[in-house]
């Protein structure tokens, strides 16, 4: 039980760090233009990536290295899909709901993430990271 505890902490700790370059990625991606649904679509990718390589890393670093790196991002990328539903439809819902969110998407990001946070941990503890 301890040691899930941790784990989920080391999560939450790298759900920060992606939180981070979703954040950055996505206000990069709205001043070249892209708008706030297609550029969190490329934030979501690049926050994805970060987190799945300090997972590998750190949170989950005693799980089996068996798999290919690249199976195994797709893995995750491929589960954590699920997590993006519950991430994408708050943030969407809140854009599209909340003028404070429209102003400032960001709030809609960071609300988002939390919304999959136990979601994707659950999927990454159970199917991509294996010990």
């Amino acid at each position: 039980m301890q040691a899930m505890f941790l784990q989920f902490l080391r999560f939450g700790v790298v759900g920060v760090a992606g939180f981070l370059v979703d954040a950055g990625v996505l206000t990069a991606m709205l001043w070249l233009g892209l708008g706030p649904y297609a550029g969190r679509v490329v934030s979501y990718l690049a926050a994805a990536s970060t987190t799945f390589g300090l997972n590998r890393a750190w949170t989950f670093r005693s799980a089996s290295r068996e798999a290919p790196v690249a199976a195994q991002w797709g893995r995750f990328v491929l589960l954590n899909l699920i997590g993006f539903v519950a991430n994408y439809g708050t943030y969407a819902a809140l854009l599209a709901g909340t003028q404070t969110v429209a102003a400032h998407p960001v709030i809609g990001v960071a609300a988002g993430s939390l919304a999959g946070m136990f979601i994707n941990f659950g999927l990454s503890r159970r199917y991509v990271f294996t010990a």
